[in-house]
Order: C-alpha cells, then sequence, then structure tokens
C-alpha cells in the first residue's frame, strides 16, 4: 500500500513539472520577455477596434489624415471651395513671345536730363544748391556775376526808361520813328541779358523794382528740369568760361538700360517690346524705345535702350544687370496665371495640384520668367489640375494644417 501511494505522487510531480519550471524561470527574469510579448498580442486581438479609436487625434482625424498633412495634401469641402471661389484647371501648353536674354548697363536718361552752364564768363559768387540734392524747377542753384551781364543791364535799363518815356509823352508829342527806335532799343537790350542767362522773372524783377535797380552784373542760374543734381564741379570766387557745365540734373524716376544683343537676335526685337530688368533679387519691368541701327565696332553687338521706372530709386546708373526682352516670334511653354504661383514658407515657388476632387497637394516649382499676366514654369509635366483661383485661400489651409499637426 505504501509502494502505490509513493507511485502516485511521484505521478503527479511529472506531471506538474514544466508548471514549476516556468514559475522558477520568472521568479529569476528569464522568460519574462515571452510572457509579456504573448500578453501584448492577446491584448490587441482582443481590443483591436477600441485602439484604432484611441489613435484618433483632436480634431476627429485618424494619424493617417495627420500624415497626410505632414506630406502635403489637404482636404476641403464643397462649400469651403464654393465660397473661397477655387477653380483648378488642367495645365496646357501655351504661345507666349520668346525671350532674348542680355547683360545691360543702367544709364542716365538723357531724355529727363540738363546740363546748366553760363552764356558769358563770370565768377562764382556763392552755391545755392549741391551735389545729390532735389531740386524743382526754376530753382535757383547758383549766383554768379559778369562785368558782360553789368553791361547788358545798363543797356536794359536805359532802353526801358526811354520806352516809358516816350510812353508817357504820346504820339502827338513823340514822332513814330522816335517811339520804333525806343521799341527796338529795349527789345535788343531784353534779348542780350536773356541771351546771357536772365529769365522773364528776372528781368521783370530787374526793371519794376522800386528802388533804382543796380546793373551790378549779379545773376542766378537756375534749374531747367526738376531733378537729382548729380555733378557741382566748380568752388566758389573761381572765375569760369561761357560753356562751363556747372550742374548736371537727372529726373532718376526713369532710367535707361543698355543692352547688348547679337545681330541675329535683334531681329528679333521691335520698338515697343516688354523687357525685364534684373538686378539682385529684384526684377523691374521696362519697354523697348529704341534699337541702334549700327553695331559697336568691338563687340559686333547690337545695342537695345529700355527705358526703365526707378521710382523707388532701386537703379543707378552705373550698374550692371540682366535683361530679359521679349521677342516678336512665339514659343509654347507651360503657362498659368500669376495669381497661381506662390512661394511656400521656404521662399520656393509652389503650385497647388487636386488630386480629386476636393483633395490638394502642394508642389514645388521652377519659374523660368514672366511675361504679361503669366508665369511661364517648369518641373512639372502637363495634363494635371491646377489652381488657377483661389490658391491664396488654399495655401492658408495648408499652413493651418502645418499648425494643427505640430501642435500634435
Amino acid at each position: 500500500m505504501k509502494k502505490e501511494i509513493c507511485l502516485v505522487v511521484l505521478g503527479c510531480l511529472l506531471i506538474n513539472f514544466p508548471v514549476i519550471l516556468s514559475a522558477s524561470s520568472d521568479k529569476d527574469g528569464k522568460g519574462k520577455e515571452h510572457h509579456s510579448v504573448e500578453d501584448s498580442h492577446s491584448e490587441e486581438s482582443r481590443h483591436g477596434i477600441k485602439d484604432a479609436d484611441k489613435h484618433r487625434d483632436g480634431h476627429g482625424g485618424t494619424h493617417d489624415e495627420q500624415g497626410e498633412k505632414e506630406s502635403g495634401m489637404i482636404r476641403l469641402s464643397k462649400e469651403q471651395m464654393a465660397m473661397a471661389g477655387i477653380v483648378s484647371s488642367p495645365l496646357l501648353y501655351q504661345s507666349v513671345s520668346s525671350a532674348i536674354q542680355a547683360p545691360g548697363e543702367v544709364k542716365f536718361n538723357a531724355y529727363r536730363s540738363a546740363k546748366v552752364n553760363p552764356r558769358i564768363s563770370a565768377q562764382i559768387v556763392s552755391r545755392e544748391a549741391k551735389l545729390g540734392d532735389s531740386v524743382r524747377k526754376d530753382q535757383s542753384l547758383v549766383v554768379l556775376s559778369s562785368i558782360e551781364m553789368a553791361q547788358a543791364q545798363g543797356e536794359l535799363l536805359v532802353s526801358s526808361k526811354e520806352l516809358s518815356r516816350v510812353n508817357e509823352l504820346g504820339a502827338k508829342v513823340v514822332s513814330d520813328r522816335r517811339f520804333i527806335e525806343a521799341k527796338v532799343a529795349f527789345s535788343q537790350a531784353k534779348a542780350k541779358v536773356t541771351a546771357y542767362g536772365m529769365t522773364a522773372n528776372q528781368i521783370s524783377d530787374f526793371i519794376n523794382t522800386k528802388n533804382n535797380p543796380q546793373p551790378d552784373g549779379i545773376f542766378r542760374l537756375l534749374a531747367p528740369i526738376a531733378g537729382t543734381i548729380i555733378r557741382d564741379d566748380f568752388i566758389l570766387g573761381e572765375l569760369i568760361e561761357a560753356g562751363r557745365v556747372l550742374f548736371e540734373i537727372s529726373d532718376e524716376s526713369s532710367v535707361w538700360v543698355e543692352a547688348q544683343v547679337s545681330q541675329e537676335d535683334g531681329k528679333k526685337i521691335v520698338v515697343g517690346s516688354h523687357a525685364r530688368v534684373k538686378s539682385g533679387n529684384t526684377i523691374i519691368s521696362g519697354q523697348v524705345i529704341q534699337i541702334q541701327h549700327l553695331l559697336d565696332e568691338t563687340t559686333r553687338t547690337l545695342g537695345v535702350r529700355v527705358e526703365v521706372p526707378n521710382d523707388a530709386d532701386f537703379l543707378h546708373p552705373g550698374t550692371f544687370v540682366d535683361v530679359l526682352i521679349s521677342g516678336r516670334d512665339h514659343v509654347n511653354v507651360l503657362a498659368l496665371p500669376k495669381e497661381a504661383v506662390l512661394r511656400n514658407p521656404d521662399g520656393d515657388f509652389v503650385i497647388f495640384l487636386e488630386m480629386k476632387p476636393g483633395e490638394f497637394h502642394a508642389k514645388e516649382i521652377k519659374v523660368v520668367r514672366s511675361e504679361g499676366d503669366l508665369v511661364i514654369i517648369d518641373g512639372i509635366d502637363a495634363g494635371q489640375s491646377v489652381v488657377v483661383k483661389g490658391a491664396f485661400f488654399v495655401q492658408s489651409e495648408f499652413a493651418k494644417s502645418a499648425f494643427q499637426a505640430h501642435n500634435h
């Protein structure tokens, strides 16, 4: 009987031996990882649907949708698209004017520039304007003194008094000959001081002054145009000869850019062609106003003059620039309206593709040049649906999505 009891106990021990080993393994840390992995798999299998719900973000979107936002994809409702006036259109080739690229140099606009110089020998009495000053038309620039002007002023004064006298006496007392002689003498004296540099207002002030006018030879040179003084090469007290340039004035609100093109490219350009002048990262539009008829003997190139507005005073004479001139022939290119091409926060050019209704993707592209209201682009294939109206709204929605994604 004792023997049978021992056999039963031994059998029980053998049957439960794996459980004992497993328990001992848990105690010393072995097998613990295997146990936890099994538990996790069982938990996922039991609660898979609940976990998916837990992974939704605070705005009702799943992590998959969050990934789309971060990768440059957003969705807009029909109501949003209608409110923003979003319109998409297939990207197609369009016929635009060809472009001729050439180097150029900024120069003063000679048609808006003037030189100020005396017509007689004189001495500099005082300066009333200096280099860099902005002056208005008829502003006094310099005071001069001249012996020749003094003599002419004396003749003007005498002839003026004589003409006034005969006019007071009248035709009954003064002969026609004396009246004509007085009138001619005054006209000649007035013409002389005018030729020497006095203006009509200066002459009138000189003659009609209440005090006795003095023929001292003092007169002023005035600005013939409004603009900026770009040259004033003289010093006080200096004796100068007739024709010596004292001031140069230029209206820098418009400048010229002299571009040099090959003879073949010159045939593609006409007066009135649109041009773009690039200086640094700034591009300013202009217009071709003249085309030279003679080739430069040294470079064998043709000069093309482009007039460019310069109200912001960005371009300065002597600066070298790049010029892009629209030619008379046409080429087929991929182009979009200017409002469809924007810059992203990194400064790159970007457009927005409508992958399917209401789903938009940002696409970086390269801008080749602009032509009128169109922007010629590269880095994308034709046929894709591109946002042509309302791109700014789409970009703002991308910015909101990026902000929300960043804060999650």
